[in-house]
């Protein structure tokens, strides 16, 4: 669908929140007959296509699931590329990210990148904490079962501690103590690439969200894939678990 065969998004019709499974860059390197290389860096080039779309059509938040935990799994080679690629795009993307009024935010298991990685992470998100624009969150070495075990282990530690009793602990509680705790609850789950799954991503904060699977690949998905999926998400009854009442 073009963005001329659809009705105009604005400020007030943006979901607050959009979550994002980035999948497929493999697939349309392959495709193309290309190294894996290339479809990492079509993908960080749809990334900015789509942060800027984001931000112009007012959405508050977007968090991409851009590494996650189980992606150690696959073969040191891609791993080492997927680091040196997430330390480039930090490099490169931060002073524009701050040109942009973006804040940004990234979650997941930092201690397997190396220390460079790290530090330039802080310092990206330390520099950009004060923007007032889009809050892109990217999730990196990430997995949502991690995100409510780390959540549980900071409870623990306050009832230990004689801050909290067990007897006051309720999904509000819970709630504030995961990743995405300061956040808007995520409106839109997106897929990329066909698959129709999860995949551990944001078990906690998608409990009540919109799911949006498409078969584009993650390097060919553009703003007028989004606002398809936008325009998706507004034809869904959202009664968040209540019973619609009838006439």
């Amino acid at each position: 669908m073009s963005s001329e065969d659809q009705t105009p998004l604005n400020t007030n019709s943006a979901p607050k929140h959009i979550a994002i499974i980035m999948d497929g860059n493999g697939r349309w390197a392959k495709a193309k007959h290309l190294p894996r290389a290339s479809g990492h860096q079509k993908g960080v080039q749809t990334v900015r296509e789509i942060v800027k779309h984001c931000a112009k059509i007012g959405v508050d938040s977007l968090t991409l699931f851009a590494f996650s935990s189980e992606n150690m799994k696959r073969s040191s080679e891609e791993v080492g590329l997927l680091f040196k690629l997430f330390l480039a795009v930090l490099k490169q993307e931060t002073k524009k990210l701050n040109d942009n009024n973006i804040r940004l935010k990234i979650i997941g298991d930092m201690s397997v990148f190396t220390t460079e990685i790290q530090a330039l992470a802080n310092d990206s998100e330390q520099l950009l904490g004060h923007n007032t624009g889009l809050n892109l969150v990217i999730a990196a070495n990430y997995g949502g079962q991690w995100d409510i075990a780390q959540a549980a282990k900071k409870i623990a530690k306050l009832v230990s501690e004689g801050q909290l009793q067990v007897e006051d602990i309720d999904a509000d509680v819970f709630g504030k103590h995961v990743a995405l705790a300061d956040l808007p609850k995520v409106d839109l789950l997106i897929r990329t690439s066909g698959e129709v799954r999860i995949s551990n991503f944001l078990l906690w904060d998608i409990a009540y969200s919109e799911l949006f699977f498409t078969n584009t690949l993650w390097p060919d998905f553009g703003p007028d894939e989004l606002d398809e999926a936008i325009l998706s998400f507004h034809s869904r009854d959202r009664r968040f678990g209540a019973r619609k009442e009838e006439n």
